[in-house]
């Protein structure tokens, strides 16, 4: 940060950090160098080793140069929920010097349109269970430019038995692709590995494209941001040098891998250190703790909503949970009655951070040995950040409230695409480029940070981020509504929850109940995104200029959301 001392810096943690000048695969190669017998994915007992998966990322990364003419720069949609073919194609995508897009294995058919459109994706890697709502945008259908599909099986990873709970999706049995997907560049996962090509050899280097995964903000459509070999290793190697990570470290990996959280934690990070994964593609608190027993599982990542689940669990108690040396996670304010429960049970305290995908994970977080309660915690390696004066961009001392700036290795190049919108995200101060955030909060006398509220329209729906002006773009698709605006209202379950007020169409064009608008709103869009309440209103506050005052709504209800500052 500029000029405020962190006294509590986390003792032994340097306050520079040394990265990998290179290519993000050749962490597989040194570790399958290393440790080429040892797990790297452990999916409900059936292990995949090391050696293993470099074999398969390189046949992977063969098939989409051979066949799919994959080049270097290419982006390549990855669209799955965890398993080890999520993270096997990942890792062959990056081999084959293209570009992951991750993409929400919750999204439907008109949200992976602007993803395939706008990154320019020919290639996309689907699960079974949601290649449907991918298959319009394959071949000329819709001119979408999806020309080859590799579609997965998660049964398929199932090599051994198993008497943990298996979710249905995980245990279909792998279904035939019909000619009419076939011809239009659908291809089975097995085909792929059966093909056995050995790839090209690396060509791309540490300041090349390596990431994109999407995020949306004010505008109404998601953007991609755009990361590098080199700014994603940053918080490949600093989780663990943070967190004084063992070398034989097993962690669980439920967090979703699209999101950067997950897949900093439990992919890229787990490679650099040789750790073990235990793979989950869905949360169950139960499993959950079987696998923690049964494995040995030595770190968490949970967002706040699954720890208070996984605290809440009556029959925890049951579960040897003595393994798991750290709990790390965000999403929203752990509350205190489930930290202090978490500390009484597991003798353990939450680690809060703070991270975007615009920063490929953390820019901030607690130290392990002295975390403070409801906090974002501090900058870590190389992180200037800065609480300043939203308008001005004056600096602001201690416990003033302002928009929490940062400037770091990790902090992405800008938005694919979206030159404007990149200008905007950025402010030039003291010859140094920081990303606006968005977010106000407060910094201590002892340099951690507290968020306060939200300077963007963000929506914290049980961890899921939900931007008001995404719904509203699909909302308007609905040939009843002539307006809508998104707001968010406190939820006892998720924290917050949607709201969307809307103006019908007059006529017989707006005849529509409430419910009917939920119900379409379920068939296009994530069900995270779908408003759960829905006001009908004669009209929209707005302002001289015809803008729509959507402040003023978020103002007048009842349950508006607050983020109090802790004590």
């Amino acid at each position: 940060m500029s000029d405020l001392h962190l006294p509590f810096w986390p003792a032994g943690v340097p306050r520079h950090l040394f990265v990998p000048e290179t290519h993000l695969y050749r962490n597989v190669e040194v570790s399958a160098m290393r440790f080429p017998n040892k797990p790297f994915t452990i999916f409900y007992d059936s292990v995949l080793s090391y050696r293993e998966f470099q074999r398969a990322t390189e046949t992977v990364a063969a098939y989409l140069q051979q066949r799919c003419g994959v080049k270097k720069g290419d982006r390549v949609l990855l669209y799955m929920q965890n398993s080890p073919q999520f993270m096997v194609a990942y890792y062959g995508i990056l081999r084959a010097d293209a570009v992951v897009v991750p993409v929400n294995p919750m999204n439907l058919t008109d949200e992976l349109r602007h993803c395939v459109r706008d990154s320019g994706a020919k290639v996309a890697f689907a699960a079974q269970e949601v290649y449907p709502r991918l298959q319009p945008l394959v071949g000329s259908g819709e001119g979408q430019g999806l020309g080859h599909v590799i579609v997965a099986t998660y049964s398929d990873a199932l090599t051994a038995p198993t008497d943990l709970p298996l979710p249905d999706f995980v245990t279909a049995p792998r279904q035939p692709i019909s000619a009419a997907d076939a011809a239009a560049g659908a291809v089975p996962w097995a085909d792929m590995m059966d093909a056995a090509l050995r790839p090209g050899p690396i060509e791309a280097g540490p300041d090349d494209l390596a990431v994109m995964p999407y995020t949306s903000g004010t505008t109404g459509h998601p953007k991609g941001c755009m990361q590098t070999h080199r700014s994603t290793m940053f918080n490949t190697v600093g989780g663990g040098v943070w967190g004084s990570s063992p070398q034989g470290g097993v962690g669980l990996a439920v967090l979703p891998m699209f999101h950067v959280t997950g897949m900093q934690a439990n992919l890229n990070g787990a490679i650099y250190y040789g750790s073990t994964v235990v793979v989950m593609p869905r949360w169950n608190r139960d499993a959950a703790a079987m696998c923690v027993q049964r494995y040995g599982v030595t770190g968490l990542v949970l967002i706040t909503a699954m720890v208070i689940d996984f605290m809440s669990n009556p029959r925890l108690g049951e579960y040897d949970l003595g393994t798991v040396r750290r709990i790390v996670g965000g999403g929203a304010s752990m509350p205190k009655a489930v930290a202090l429960a978490m500390e009484h049970k597991l003798g353990l305290k939450y680690g809060e951070g703070y991270g975007m995908s615009e920063t490929m994970g953390a820019t901030h977080s607690n130290p392990v040995d002295r975390p403070k309660a409801q906090c974002l915690g501090m900058p870590i390696f190389d992180v200037d950040s800065r609480v300043v004066d939203p308008a001005t961009l004056q600096e602001l001392p201690p416990g003033q409230t302002g928009e929490i700036i940062v400037h770091g290795p990790q902090v992405m190049l800008g938005y694919w695409g979206q030159p404007a919108a990149t200008e905007a995200a950025f402010v030039q101060i003291e010859g140094k480029r920081f990303l606006r955030t968005g977010d106000l909060g407060q910094v201590d006398d002892e340099g951690y940070f507290f968020f306060v509220d939200r300077l963007k329209r963000m929506i914290n729906a049980a961890g899921f981020k939900v931007w008001p002006a995404e719904v509203e773009a699909l909302l308007h698709g609905h040939p009843a509504i002539q307006e809508a605006c998104v707001i968010a209202v406190q939820d006892p379950q998720r924290g917050e929850t949607v709201k969307a007020v809307v103006v019908r169409k007059p006529g017989p064009a707006g005849q529509v109940s409430e419910q009917q608008i939920m119900d379409w709103s379920r068939e296009h869009m994530a069900a995270y995104k779908v408003p759960r309440i829905v006001q009908f209103v004669d009209a929209l506050p707005k302002s001289g200029t015809g803008k729509v005052m959507w402040r003023k709504l978020q103002e007048a209800e009842p349950t508006a959301p607050s983020a109090p500052l802790p004590a």
